[in-house]
């Protein structure tokens, strides 16, 4: 008899654990940015400009919703997004016009390149939930800096990600585009 109330004593405890009823109050602090920096070349080696996270931070910033679907029908998302629009980034750096393409490179070596109608949020190719294909609304490629409220963590591709976003919910894009780690923009 004596087991079975300290088995029953036991089993109370392992469950009250489990249910999170020894919560001690505390809270997991938000991530601290990661450190580094974007280069934006403009013009070849004429022109060269470093932001860290603080310069960008610092920034006009972009706030909406981004939603990505991989080759393989993954869905990521959807991520409140905070960022700086990719095209207020370049134009820092000098004229972008139609003759122009902005080559992102990440420190892992993936290189993405668009063309001016892109940075300007133009020629993507949009889904709904269901990933059917839809007319694009209006998008804008941020620099994001911020996912749901907090810094990217680098499994995330902190500190900087290129992404396309919008402001209406449920608008997917295809994931290829979206660019981890990035370290360059060149304007070419």
């Amino acid at each position: 008899m004596r087991y079975a109330s300290l088995l029953a004593l036991l089993s109370l405890l392992v469950i009250a654990a489990a249910c999170g009823c020894t919560d001690t109050g505390q809270t997991t602090p938000a991530p601290e940015p990661l450190e580094g920096s974007v280069t934006v070349v403009h013009g070849g080696t004429s022109l060269t400009y470093d932001y860290d996270y603080d310069a960008i931070a610092a920034m006009p910033a972009w706030e909406g919703t981004a939603y990505a679907v991989s080759t393989v029908g993954i869905k990521y998302g959807p991520y409140r997004v905070k960022g700086v629009p990719v095209a207020d980034l370049i134009a820092l750096s000098g004229p972008f016009g139609p003759e122009n393409q902005a080559w992102i490179s990440a420190d892992d070596g993936y290189m993405w390149v668009i063309d001016y109608d892109q940075v300007m949020g133009e020629g993507f190719i949009t889904f709904d939930e269901g990933l059917k294909e839809i007319p694009p609304p209006p998008l804008t490629v941020i620099l994001m800096y911020e996912q749901d409220g907090r810094p990217l963590t680098y499994d995330e591709g902190g500190p900087f990600r290129v992404v396309i976003a919008s402001d209406q919910e449920g608008v997917i894009t295809e994931g290829s585009s979206w660019v981890k780690w990035v370290s360059t923009i060149e304007v070419k």
